[in-house]
C-alpha cells in the first residue's frame, strides 16, 4: 500500500480497531467451528455410550444458562469485561486439553460441563465490547459478527479435512490452540464500556434488567423468533432425506441459509434496520419466519426449500442485529455485559433448548406440518416487535 493511502487508512475512524475485533471473532468462531460438529463423535471414540454423550451435551447446555449471565454479571461488577473475557478464553483453552487424558463417563462429562461453563460468556462479552466501540471507533458490529460466521464455516471445513488425516483428537488441539489465540486477541481490543463512578457499586442486576419494558420485549421477541429454528435445525435434513433429496443437495440447500446470514451481517442488516427502524426490522424477521416455516411445512421440493432457506438471513441474522442494537441503546453501561449474556444464553438458549426437546415430539406426531407451530411462534412475536 502506498504511503499516502496507508496514512489515510490509518486515520480513518476505527481503522485500527476493526481488525482487532475481526481477529477476536475469527479466533472464537474458528474454535467453535472446528469442535462443534465433531465433539460427539470424539466422545464416542473415547468409549462413551450414546446415553452418556447425551448427558454430557445436555449438562453443558444447562450450565450455559447459568454461567453465561454469571460471567456477564462478574464483568459488570468488576468493571472489567475485557479482563473477564481474556480469563475465560484462556480457561477454555486449558480445560479443552483435559479431554485428552480424561477417560470414563464421569471425567468426560465433568470436563464437558466445565468447558461449556467457560465458553458460554465469551460471545456475549465480545458483543458488549464491540457494541461499546461503535460510537467512538465506528466499528460495524455486522461486519464483525459476519466475519465470525464466515470463520465458523471455515473452521468446520478445515476440521473435516484435518480429522480425515489426523483423527478426531486433532479437533481438541485445534480448539484449545484457537481459544488461546482468542485470549491473546482479546487483550488487544479496546474496552469502551463507560464505567460509573468507581465509588458507587453497579446498581441492580437481573431484577433491574427485567424491570425495563424495552428489554423484556426484546427478550420475548428474540426467544420466539430465534427459538423457532429448533425444529429446522433438528429435523429439516431428516425430512428432506425422507423426501428423496440427496445428502449433497441437502448440504447445498443448508449452505444457502449460512450464505444469507453472512450477507445480512456484512451488507444488508444495517441498511434494513436504519430504513425500517428496529421495530420494523424485527417485524420483518417475524414475517420472514412465518413464510419460511410455512413453506417448509407444505413442501419438501428443492425449489420450495431453495426459497425458504435464504430467509435465514432475516429470521436469524437481522433479528440478532436488532436485538443487540436495542440492548446497547437501552441498557445502562454498568449492565451491558449482563444484558448481552442473559439475551444470548438465557432468552435464546433456554427457549431453543426447550423447543428442541419439543421438536422431537412435534416431528414424530406431525412430520413437516410441525413447522406450522414454529410459524405460530413467529406470529406471536409480532406484537412485541411492534412495541420495540
Amino acid at each position: 500500500m502506498p504511503g499516502r493511502l496507508r496514512k489515510t487508512f490509518l486515520l480513518m475512524p476505527g481503522a485500527g480497531t476493526l481488525p482487532r475485533f475481526l481477529a477476536l471473532y475469527g479466533a472464537l468462531f474458528l474454535a467453535f467451528g472446528v469442535s462443534s460438529p465433531f465433539l460427539a463423535a470424539f466422545l464416542s471414540e473415547k468409549g462413551m455410550s450414546s446415553e452418556a454423550i447425551g448427558l454430557a451435551l445436555a449438562a453443558g447446555t444447562a450450565i450455559r444458562i447459568v454461567s453465561g449471565p454469571a460471567g456477564g454479571r462478574a464483568a459488570d461488577v468488576l468493571r472489567a469485561p475485557r479482563a473477564v473475557l481474556v480469563a475465560l478464553a484462556g480457561c477454555a483453552a486449558v480445560v479443552a486439553c483435559l479431554y485428552i487424558p480424561a477417560n470414563g463417563a464421569f471425567p468426560l462429562v465433568l470436563v464437558s460441563v466445565i468447558h461449556a461453563a467457560a465458553l458460554a460468556p465469551l460471545v456475549p462479552l465480545a458483543d458488549a465490547l464491540t457494541l461499546a466501540a461503535i460510537r467512538t471507533d465506528h466499528v460495524r458490529y455486522g461486519w464483525v459478527r459476519g466475519g465470525g460466521s464466515a470463520a465458523f464455516i471455515l473452521g468446520t471445513v478445515v476440521a473435516g479435512s484435518v480429522v480425515a488425516i489426523q483423527g478426531l483428537t486433532s479437533i481438541i488441539w485445534l480448539n484449545a490452540g484457537l481459544m488461546g489465540i482468542a485470549a491473546c486477541c482479546a487483550t488487544a481490543v479496546p474496552d469502551r464500556i463507560s464505567n460509573p463512578d468507581p465509588r458507587a457499586a453497579p446498581a441492580g442486576g437481573l431484577r433491574a434488567l427485567f424491570g425495563m419494558a424495552t428489554y423484556r420485549r426484546i427478550i420475548l421477541a428474540a426467544a420466539l423468533i430465534q427459538g423457532s429454528h429448533a425444529l429446522h435445525d433438528g429435523f429439516a435434513v431428516i425430512n428432506w432425506t425422507q423426501a428423496g433429496i440427496g445428502s449433497a443437495t441437502a448440504g447445498a440447500l443448508w449452505s444457502l441459509s449460512v450464505a444469507a446470514e453472512v450477507a445480512v451481517f456484512l451488507l444488508l442488516g444495517r441498511v434494513l434496520i436504519d430504513r425500517l427502524t428496529p421495530a420494523g426490522a424485527c417485524a420483518l424477521s417475524a414475517v420472514a419466519g412465518i413464510l419460511r416455516w410455512g413453506l417448509l411445512a407444505q413442501s419438501a421440493s428443492v425449489w420450495a426449500i431453495a426459497v425458504a432457506e435464504p430467509l435465514h438471513g432475516l429470521t436469524f441474522a437481522l433479528q440478532h442485529l436488532v436485538s443487540v442494537r436495542l440492548i446497547a441503546a437501552s441498557v445502562p453501561a454498568h449492565l451491558a455485559a449482563t444484558a448481552q449474556a442473559v439475551y444470548g444464553t438465557v432468552a435464546i438458549g433456554s427457549a431453543y433448548a426447550t423447543l428442541m426437546l419439543a421438536s422431537g415430539w412435534l416431528y414424530a406426531q406431525f412430520g413437516a406440518h410441525g413447522f406450522w407451530v414454529m410459524a405460530g411462534l413467529c406470529a406471536a412475536a409480532l406484537p412485541f416487535a411492534a412495541r420495540l
